[in-house]
């Protein structure tokens, strides 16, 4: 059975930084593309950003000089999203997929992100 689990949200002033990971486990998919989603208040779920492979990474719109989205330990199939000088627009819920290369994709819990001023 596949999981994806996400960490690394909470509360954060406006300015700071935070690193959000996701964890698959299970199924194999060593190889496949992951990323991440957000769903701000009153919007629907958007693309921020994803790793299709070692060449190319796809943008939502964001701000990428904000934005950076890597593999993180190698042991593991980790994706992470570190989001440097928040603004009170990157508040929402940021949910993790994999993608498993027949047009669907596995997801995670979503994992939440509140920016105060």
């Amino acid at each position: 059975q596949v999981q994806l689990v996400e960490s690394g949200g909470g509360s954060v002033q406006a300015g700071g930084s935070l690193t959000l990971s996701c964890e698959v486990s299970g199924g194999g998919y060593t190889n496949n593309p992951m990323g991440w989603y957000r769903q701000s208040p009153g919007k629907e779920r958007e693309l921020v950003a994803g790793i299709r492979s070692a060449l190319n990474t796809d943008w939502g719109n964001v701000m990428r000089d904000r934005f950076k989205i890597y593999w993180g330990d190698t042991k593991t199939k980790t994706i992470n999203l570190e989001i440097q000088n928040l603004k009170a627009e990157d508040t929402g819920i940021y949910y993790c997929y994999l993608d498993i290369w027949d047009g669907s994709c596995f997801w995670g819990q979503g994992t939440q992100v509140i920016v105060s001023a």
